[in-house]
């Protein structure tokens, strides 16, 4: 039989594929509470122990330290099927899955041999820790580096700040985006060194979900995404010991440097969902067309000119998204490296923003051709096309994508990371 997934990435391996199935089991209970997360704007809090039983919270975990031992394709491959049930829940699983790269990137870095003999054990010792905690643990960790504050120089600013104090450490600041507040046991927090002006003064920090001076910043109810709890934190004299912190000077960018794309390198599996989203409203629409019939003839809807040309701009903008981040994945994936980290930097910065609109637009279209009958609220259509909005601007707007690669076309160099 096969895989949701198959539609997207065509060559999965069994291993690939036996992970994959465990994410479609899955899938009927994201999709009961879909329409209900969504109305009320709040995750579905048995969720997490629906994935953590299957096994998911580990997927890209090393099979060491108590996870599947999947890969980049893996997790594209699941945020993509789970995408088509639940964008919201797909959303925040990513940005969970999203924090192993914490653990596996300074492992990167230090067969790299990017850490000195000091350095190495305490590198070691935290990347490990976050690897455990999301496989022999099962632990949910909601990653948190965005913040309001922009920088026009970079691309992530850090303003939350670190102060040492007795045993630890002090965190104030505000984070703006990052989903699964309240949520996730524990927050995996970036914040920059007190007195430090530079990215060697990042530092990242594990913070239990109920610590004293942990607040939720704002309740997120925007137009679609509902319900991924991406309320935001406000840290105000939050205490972390010093073994829950990695505050090496110029550790994180040295661990940064080991990804092949974006810079916590698996941001391809996030834009995954909003193409897994697009095809279920793909197929909605296709089978509510060939499913209402003109009353006159008892033909299709589907038959009609004016549908048809609506199902051709979506096929062609469906099929434009497969491109876009097929070649993404490949680019990202691939055993030796096709092309080298700038142009693969370049192609990123595009690729994200092209995917998106062309979701987007098939949502659009959709809507156009099921008419007022598909236009409810909750319905199907309507939720999409919602979701798919905040792909437009949660991905950054596409216009952005093309000024910043023509940028390094043109001047040979990229917006710094991190300001």
């Amino acid at each position: 039989m096969k895989l949701i997934a198959e539609n997207f990435i065509e060559n999965l391996t069994l291993a690939e594929k036996a992970r994959v199935q465990l994410a479609e089991q899955v899938l009927p209970a994201l999709r009961a509470h879909a329409e209900q997360s969504d109305r009320t704007g709040e995750f579905y809090a048995p969720h997490v122990e629906t994935l953590k039983s299957a096994g998911l919270l580990g997927l890209i975990v090393p099979e060491a330290y108590g996870g599947l031992g999947g890969g980049l394709r893996d997790l594209c491959a699941v945020t993509y099927t789970l995408g088509t049930a639940c964008p919201s829940t797909a959303l925040a699983y990513f940005f969970h899955c999203s924090s192993a790269s914490r653990g596996l990137l300074p492992l990167e870095a230090l067969s790299a041999n990017l850490f000195n003999a000091e350095e190495a054990p305490i590198v070691r010792a935290f990347a490990e820790k976050v690897l455990h905690k999301m496989g022999k643990q099962g632990y949910w960790l909601a990653n948190f580096a965005s913040e309001s504050a922009k920088s026009s120089t970079a691309a992530v600013n850090i303003s939350t700040t670190a102060t040492p104090t007795t045993g630890g450490w002090l965190l104030n600041g505000v984070k703006s985006f990052g989903c699964a507040t309240g949520v996730a046991d524990e927050y995996l927090v970036t914040a920059r060194l007190v007195d430090t002006t530079t990215a060697d003064g990042l530092a990242l920090f594990f913070v239990p979900r109920d610590a004293a001076g942990v607040s939720e910043r704002s309740k997120w109810n925007s137009i679609g995404m509902r319900a991924t709890a991406t309320h935001g934190l406000i840290l105000k004299d939050v205490f972390i010991a010093d073994t829950e912190a990695l505050t090496l000077p110029g550790a994180f960018v040295k661990m940064m440097q080991m990804s092949r794309g974006s810079f916590v390198g698996n941001q391809v599996a996030g834009i995954a969902i909003y193409l897994g989203a697009a095809q279920a409203v793909y197929d909605y629409a296709l089978d509510f067309l060939m499913k209402y019939k003109f009353e006159d003839t008892g033909k299709p809807i589907a038959t009609s000119p004016f549908h048809q040309e609506l199902i051709g701009k979506m096929t062609v903008d469906l099929e434009t998204a497969y491109l876009w981040l097929r070649r993404q994945l490949q680019l990202e994936s691939s055993e030796t490296p096709i092309l080298p980290k700038p142009l693969v930097v370049r192609q990123w910065r595009m690729c994200k923003g092209e995917v998106n609109e062309a979701c987007f637009r098939v949502a659009v279209n959709a809507l156009k051709a099921c008419g007022t009958g598909q236009t409810e609220n909750s319905g199907a259509i309507a939720r999409s096309l919602r979701d798919m909005a905040m792909g437009l601007v949660q991905a950054f707007p596409a216009e952005r994508g093309r000024l910043e690669a023509a940028k390094m076309v043109v001047d040979g160099r990229e917006q710094a990371q991190f300001g």
